[in-house]
């Protein structure tokens, strides 16, 4: 098969072309596997993260991990069946019933299962989490292969392109949004307005029709896009929100935004920071806090933690139901490299997506 291949680590301005287009073995599918023949995968920041060296992946490594394709192999199990939301609530009756189907696969690629995380919902915070792309070979592929109870059925309303990016900027950007706090009719910021904030707005738009969304870019295209899906004001990242604001979810790279963030929060505001890693080595900018204008008044900040197979699924059934489609633009696989560096220069509307 052929696939895109992450060999070492270093920052884009050194190597611009970090994946190389390869031909390996399709996967060999262990006990309670299914094998995915891939036709999408979103592009994410987080692999930019990956490429350089922020965040360590296995390597050699697949990246991508908002992977659409459909199954064409399972192996069954050896021993007693798994538990899951996938295999036991209904939607695949069965490995079995699995061939065929058009499924997909997120950030989240395994968890134990067992300990006092898992057993209360919070999977995403399991000490044994695998994430698609990073710890097992992703979605940058004709072919990948993945635990059976840790796929999702994609919602026959959503094509492959659209339903990819949904897998993780939607689903992480639904987990964010849960843990703003907003309540319709309450104010909500926006920083940075890329692949996952500008399906934040349009949740925003169905969930809470009353609630208002400022939207914080360095961009004047991407505070023209916001303003066209509804955003109440844009500006910039300095610029003060014409009120303060019950919550600030924050997508951006580095820092900056953050302290900036801070002083437009209301007291008892939140800001909810989605972004594994952060770009700036300052360790110390948190530091350099203005207490009484940032973060007195009981302002928080909370940090959002990869996400739950719960947080796709029901995103992918909000989508469904609400006509939530992302803004993207397509790549072949080989082209991936330019997709990664155009996001890394800023040069995206919405979300990006290989077609393989």
């Amino acid at each position: 098969m052929k696939a895109m291949l992450l060999r070492e680590t270093a920052p884009l301005a050194q190597n611009p072309a970090p994946l190389s287009l390869e031909e390996l073995p399709e996967p060999r599918l262990d006990a309670g596997e299914v094998l995915i023949r891939v036709t999408a995968c979103g592009v994410c920041h987080t692999e930019l993260d990956e490429v350089e060296g922020r965040m360590t992946p296995r390597l050699p490594i697949v990246l991508g991990h908002q992977v659409v394709g459909i199954v064409e192999g399972v192996q069954r199990l050896r021993e007693a069946p798994m538990r899951g939301p996938t295999l036991n609530d209904g939607q695949f009756q069965s490995l079995e019933t699995l061939e065929s189907t058009r499924v997909g696969v997120a950030w989240i690629a395994s968890a134990c299962g067992k300990c006092k995380q898992c057993s209360s919902g919070n999977e995403n915070l399991c000490a044994e989490f695998k994430a698609t792309g990073r710890d097992i070979d992703g979605g940058y592929a004709e072919y990948m292969k993945v635990r059976a109870d840790f796929v999702h059925p994609i919602p026959p309303s959503l094509s492959d392109g659209e339903a990819a990016p949904l897998l993780c900027a939607g689903a992480i950007g639904y987990r964010s949004l849960r843990l703003s706090k907003l309540q319709d009719g309450g104010s909500l910021g926006l920083m940075g307005f890329g692949g996952s904030n500008h399906l934040v707005l349009k949740m925003v738009k169905y969930k809470f029709p009353n609630a208002k969304v400022f939207v914080f870019s360095r961009s004047e295209s991407e505070r023209e896009f916001a303003l066209s899906l509804g955003a109440a004001w844009a500006g910039k990242i300095d610029r003060s929100p014409p009120e303060a604001l019950d919550s600030v979810i924050d997508t951006t790279p580095v820092w900056g935004p953050d302290l900036e963030a801070m002083k437009c929060l209301r007291p008892g505001g939140r800001l909810v920071v989605n972004a594994i890693r952060k770009e700036e080595t300052d360790k110390d900018v948190l530091l350099k806090m203005d207490y009484p204008s940032q973060l007195w008044m009981e302002k928080e900040i909370k940090s959002v933690a990869n996400v739950t197979r719960a947080d796709v699924r029901e995103f992918l059934g909000l989508a469904a139901e609400a006509g939530i489609r992302p803004e993207s633009q397509e790549f072949e696989l080989k082209d991936a490299n330019r997709a990664l560096l155009e996001m890394k220069q800023g040069k995206i509307k919405g979300s990006k997506v290989l077609r393989i």
